[in-house]
């Protein structure tokens, strides 16, 4: 759910504000209290809490009480709602939908979003573990995703992928132990 969070995060400077904007910009009919922010985004409550206060000083957020519980609730007349929604809404969706086709295109092990994905300098920009039809993949990726320069992407063998694991290969280790790339699917290391 907060896959987007690399984005925002260079934005947003708290990754618990980052987690809460997103909690809220994509639920801004309901209303939310601080325990239930805890269960739901998985932070510490004095974090959430310093954040709240952070959020409604801005204005985005306003509070209601009801029996005897603070809840908070987004402010839809926030001067930016509108851009941070559709901010929120179109780094999900951008990068589900992406994943969602490629895996459409064969059985897909392991998917990784790097470089153009997620604004960042990388070897490549996509890395495709398992078996796929590269004709439709490279249409796809020619034609359909709208990039400032042709998407890097390499495709291997769930034995590969596995072999070159177990060896420690630096361009996997690279690829994986980057926070900021985004795995996607992962299917062969639970």
């Amino acid at each position: 759910m907060f896959a987007h969070a690399v984005m925002l995060k260079r934005l947003f400077t708290s990754t618990t504000r980052v987690k809460l904007l997103t909690i809220f910009l994509l639920n801004p009919d309901q209303e939310f209290f601080i325990r239930e922010l805890t269960r739901k985004i998985d932070e510490q409550i004095n974090s959430i809490r310093r954040e709240l206060d952070n959020l409604k000083k801005l204005g985005l957020l306003r509070t209601k009480e009801k029996n005897r519980k603070k809840y908070y609730v987004v402010n839809k007349n926030f001067l930016l709602y509108h851009e941070l929604r559709a901010m929120v809404l179109k780094g999900l969706s951008n990068k589900d939908d992406i994943t969602k086709k490629i895996a459409s295109f064969g059985a897909v092990d392991v998917l990784i979003l790097s470089g153009i994905f997620v604004n960042q300098e990388s070897l490549i920009d996509l890395l495709i573990v398992g078996t796929i039809d590269k004709e439709k993949l490279e249409e796809y990726l020619n034609n359909e995703l709208d990039t400032s320069r042709p998407i890097r992407f390499s495709v291997m063998t769930r034995e590969d992928f596995l072999y070159r694991r177990q060896c420690h290969d630096k361009f996997l280790s690279d690829l994986m132990d980057n926070s900021e790339n985004l795995v996607s699917i992962n299917n062969l290391e639970k």
